[in-house]
Formats: structure tokens, C-alpha cells, sequence
């Protein structure tokens, strides 16, 4: 809590006003194993933290693991992913901020097909208490679950969708022109959930299909900003963090649409 402090001190320093927390910043956040009621234990600080995003205008959000997914079949997985999710959640109604900061996640895997998976995935959200429901947002992924697909289950769920830019060139069965993938999305974003909000990666070299880049290179950032048709919030998903952050922050200082 005291490095998420400092990190949050760091990001209002240098005009990051987007950051992802954590999953581990409560250490066995929802497993069994961690007995202390933590939201109470250290209320007051992360009360504090959330004041200070806050004041400054900061969007926090979280991405829990590939193993918290709600179209697991196995019953006592999907009990621990709906505690795992329920567990980000307490953190940001911790920290006393409004449903514009975010947990995103996956449909992950396929199952017995496709149809069905979807199906038990929307079946299993609609479930949820709404604390969690307001939070979540769905993204689409480079090998099971594009753009068109994620579209449908907001459309059944009113999850917003998070485009992942760099799993959409790798998996866009739908054929969107990134254009049409951003009017799209953009549709799925209702004013309580904030700005639109996206993923900018790229693939990094010599590594297996999907693996994130190193580092950003700013100038093809910058080119691939200028063909944003609004303002988005942009989430870099790279090695280096705060190194491409910092290049890119400078590459838009006198750029409108971030």
C-alpha cells in the first residue's frame, strides 16, 4: 500500500492518469489461506489512496489472471473466480471510487464449443452481484474471442468492451477495419463507465504469437493516435512500462484525442 503511494505519487508527477493495480497488492487477496479482513485492517490507507486518485484524477483498474474466468464449466472454479473477482472489487469500493475504474477480463478458453461457453459465460455474469457487474469490462483475446464476439455478450450482459488493439490484428475473424471496431465498442460505454478505454500493445520479436513487445516504439504510437476518430484512454501493455509511457506522454503533449 505505501509503494502504491509512491507510484501514484510518481504517475500525478509525470501526467500518467491511467494506472492498473496489482492483483497481488492484497498478497492471497481471495484465497482461503488469508484470514485478515484486510478492507477493515487498513481502511484508513486505502480509503487515503482512493482520496488521492481521486483529487488528481486518476483511473484505476485491475486485470485478475487467465485463471479467473466466469465460462469455467468446473463449479468450484468458477466459486473461486467469482470470490478472486469479488476480492478486486472490495479493493476499489475500499478506496471509495465510482464504477468509471474497471476490472477487466477474459472469456478465456473454449470448451465444448464455442456457443455454449458464451452462453454459460453470460448466464454466469448476469448472476453476479451488481458491485461486481458495475466493475467489469470484456476483452477480446488473440485466439478464441474477437471483436464481433465480445459485442454480442455486451449486448446481453451491458459489459462494456475493452479493445485490445494488437489481439485484433491477431485474431479479427470479423474482418472490422479498426475504424468500425472503435465506433463499435465505443456503443457498449455508457456515461457511469467512464471514457472509452483500450489496450495498445505490439508483437515482440522473436517470441511466440501474442507475446508484448518490450518496449514501444513511440513514433508508430503516435501514428496509430492520429488515426483515432475520439478521445480514448489508453492502457500500454508492454515490458518496460513507465520507460514507453514516459516516451509516449512526450510524443503527446500537443496531441488532443488522449
Amino acid at each position: 500500500l505505501k509503494t502504491l503511494d509512491k507510484i501514484l505519487d510518481f504517475n500525478i508527477e509525470n501526467n500518467i492518469f491511467l494506472f492498473r493495480i496489482s492483483s497481488e497488492i492484497i498478497p492471497f487477496g481471495s484465497h482461503k489461506v488469508n484470514k485478515l479482513k484486510w478492507w477493515k485492517s487498513f481502511k484508513t490507507q486505502i480509503e487515503n489512496l482512493g482520496e488521492k486518485a481521486k483529487k488528481f484524477k486518476i483511473r484505476l483498474s485491475f486485470h485478475p489472471g487467465q485463471y479467473t474466468t466466469l465460462s469455467e464449466k468446473n463449479k468450484d472454479v468458477l466459486k473461486r473466480s467469482i470470490k478472486d473477482l469479488a476480492y478486486h472489487t472490495k479493493f476499489l469500493d475500499t478506496m471509495k471510487l465510482d464504477s468509471t475504474n474497471k476490472i477487466v477480463i477474459h472469456i478465456c478458453v473454449i470448451y465444448e464449443n464455442k456457443n455454449q461457453t458464451i452462453l454459460r459465460f453470460i448466464d454466469n455474469y448476469k448472476k453476479l452481484p451488481n458491485n461486481i457487474k458495475n466493475r467489469l469490462i470484456l476483452e477480446n483475446d488473440e485466439n478464441f474471442y474477437d471483436v464481433k464476439d465480445l459485442l454480442f455478450i455486451s449486448k446481453q450482459t451491458k459489459a462494456p468492451v475493452v479493445l485490445d488493439v494488437f489481439h485484433m490484428k491477431l485474431n479479427n475473424k470479423c474482418n472490422f477495419s479498426l475504424n468500425e471496431a472503435l465506433f463499435k465498442v465505443k456503443k457498449t460505454w455508457r456515461k457511469k463507465d467512464g471514457k472509452m478505454k483500450i489496450h495498445y500493445s505490439t508483437q515482440a520479436k522473436n517470441k511466440k504469437r501474442g507475446s508484448h513487445s518490450e518496449t514501444i516504439n513511440p513514433t508508430q504510437f503516435l501514428n496509430f493516435c492520429k488515426l483515432l476518430p475520439f478521445p480514448v484512454d489508453i492502457m500500454l501493455e508492454v515490458k518496460d512500462k513507465e520507460v514507453s509511457c514516459l516516451k509516449c506522454i512526450k510524443m503527446l503533449e500537443n496531441f488532443k484525442n488522449i
